[in-house]
């Protein structure tokens, strides 16, 4: 039997039009082999583009193996163990959830989230080159959602931490530093670099997939009466958020046909 592959982009989806078209867009510009089918899926609150509708959809065009991309920022998401689950991928999940497993046919080739990817890494300095006015004298503060959940936020903490030290080396930082929101731990780190390094600034990164709720309010929030150099730009867009995408699909394909 021949092998015909398709692939599901799953993005956690918003309320906000303008967060679904970016990533819509992102997954549009992926360059794919042959005349493979593509779907961009959603976890919830995009009607009509949910998870299943992108697996029948794939299905009824023929699609026998579906690589499942997850456009998440981190594999300590708790979704991923949901999302994960719910396809099969793995038996039980670690953490409670109201997921049910979906309706499937197809085999599932499931990729790995965005983590400390060296690309994602060149995004977030791209996005915070103009602040980097003086990176000697600067601190890179790189903010994720983060998780309380144990395990979960030491996947969270790594990833962060990694991403963070790549971004010192390419911006040529004195300091990299992480916080996440989820514990807060963003007026802790503020307060222990403004005591240990009080003439340097500090640069804030957001580890965000795309503009909104988080960049635009909670950061700020947690951050009021704090000095610091901020312009709220996430990942996307970014054509290497595409290009991301491509080597997942790839590097998948590859394994599968191995």
């Amino acid at each position: 039997m021949t092998r015909e592959y398709g692939v599901l982009v799953i993005s956690h989806g918003s309320r906000d039009e303008g967060w679904v078209r970016l990533v819509d867009e992102a997954v549009s510009a992926v360059e794919l082999p042959g005349n493979m089918p593509i779907y961009a899926s959603y976890l919830e609150l995009v009607e009509g583009r949910l998870i299943q509708d992108g697996i029948y959809s794939l299905e009824a065009q023929g699609v026998t193996d579906i690589i499942v991309i997850p456009l998440f920022v981190s594999s300590g998401s708790t979704h991923i163990d949901e999302i994960s689950y719910a396809l099969g991928v793995i038996p039980e999940p670690l953490l409670e959830t109201d997921m049910t497993p979906f309706d499937i046919q197809a085999n599932i080739h499931f990729a790995a989230p965005i983590d400390d990817d060296p690309v994602i890494a060149e995004i977030l300095y791209e996005n915070i080159a103009e602040l980097a006015t003086e990176p000697q004298n600067q601190i890179v503060l790189l903010i994720g959602h983060g998780s309380v959940e144990k395990g979960f936020h030491l996947k969270w903490r790594r990833g962060l931490e990694k991403l963070a030290e790549r971004l010192k080396a390419i911006g040529g930082f004195d300091e990299a530093d992480v916080a996440m929101l989820l514990p807060d731990q963003v007026q802790r780190k503020m307060k222990t670099w403004a005591k240990n390094k009080p003439e340097h600034k500090i640069v804030v990164a957001p580890l965000f997939l795309s503009e909104g709720y988080f960049t635009r309010q909670v950061i700020p929030s947690r951050l009021e009466g704090d000095a610091y150099l901020y312009n709220g730009r996430a990942l996307l867009p970014s054509p290497l958020i595409s290009k991301w995408m491509e080597r997942q699909i790839a590097s998948r394909l590859t394994i599968a046909n191995g």
